[in-house]
């Protein structure tokens, strides 16, 4: 299946001239960000450009040139003290299922992990993430029914520590952006970390669905605000969505992609590749 790259240059290839407008539109479309897509264009009008193949690769060098070289890195264990990793976002944005594919990831890396099932208030959520231990051999922590997140990560980071167990990854309750309580929620568990260890969680990593779109951004905004995001994992990249998303997020917050998802199975986790983004994913 053709990218959206290509798509652009079969459109426009052996055409006079270039409908700006109609490209502009094709980028927003893509989720890039209406402030990016407006400096490209305003440079690209400015020297007259009007081939395709010429625009196309201006756009992607530009796109390219968004991210920090190099990308963060997923943080290593220090002072034989677990790496404790957040994951957090809106409900449907398939954290659960991440939580086990990057555990997985770290496990072939021969990495000892345990699980944290801390999305308490859904009963599908611990059950799906013990399938996934189950699965996967994973060992998992979860707490009572409607016990106290903050608590349940708490209690999991004390077992990681007796266990000296390299990795704890937490799997939040899905919520909405725009509920502070809930919010605030997310707050409270960094702090309640952070009283065994002053530096955890050591990361902080929003899950966001690419087929939502530019909506994802404006998750971005408001869970920075409430938990400051280390990094983005984007999901679901293996159907029609751009993903351009995930420049948009880069420009604004300053949050860079680490992960990202292409299915549903227990390998389809990747690190974050710019140029296999914009070859291939955009």
């Amino acid at each position: 299946m053709a990218n959206f790259f290509n798509k652009l240059i079969d459109k426009w290839l052996g055409e006079p001239t270039i409908d700006w407008d109609e490209l502009e539109a094709d980028l927003i479309s893509a989720d890039v960000g209406a402030a990016r897509v407006m400096r490209m264009l305003g440079e690209l009008q400015a020297r007259d450009e009007q081939d395709a193949c010429e625009i196309v690769s201006y756009i992607k060098q530009q796109l390219a040139a968004a991210f920090p070289s190099p990308l963060p890195a997923l943080p290593s264990p220090q002072d034989n003290r677990p790496c404790v990793i957040l994951l957090i976002g809106v409900n449907g944005a398939g954290k659960t299922t991440t939580c086990a594919k990057l555990a997985h990831l770290l496990q072939k890396r021969g990495e000892t992990v345990l699980l944290a099932a801390a999305d308490t208030f859904r009963a599908a959520a611990v059950e799906q993430l013990e399938r996934w231990a189950s699965r996967l051999q994973i060992p998992l922590y979860k707490g009572q029914v409607n016990q106290d997140p903050a608590s349940v990560c708490y209690e999991a980071h004390a077992r990681a520590l007796r266990e000296g167990t390299r990795y704890l990854i937490c799997d939040t309750a899905g919520r909405l952006h725009t509920r502070h309580n809930l919010m605030e929620e997310l707050s409270k568990i960094r702090r309640t970390l952070a009283k065994q260890d002053a530096h955890a969680p050591h990361a902080c990593y929003l899950v966001v669905d690419a087929t939502t779109g530019s909506n994802a951004l404006l998750q971005a905004r408001e869970f920075h605000k409430a938990a400051p995001l280390d990094g983005l994992i984007i999901t679901k990249l293996d159907g029609s969505a751009k993903g351009g998303v995930a420049v948009a997020v880069q420009d604004e917050l300053g949050v860079s992609p680490v992960f990202i998802g292409t299915g549903e199975g227990e390998n389809q986790l990747s690190p974050f590749k710019v140029q296999t983004y914009i070859d291939t994913l955009l």
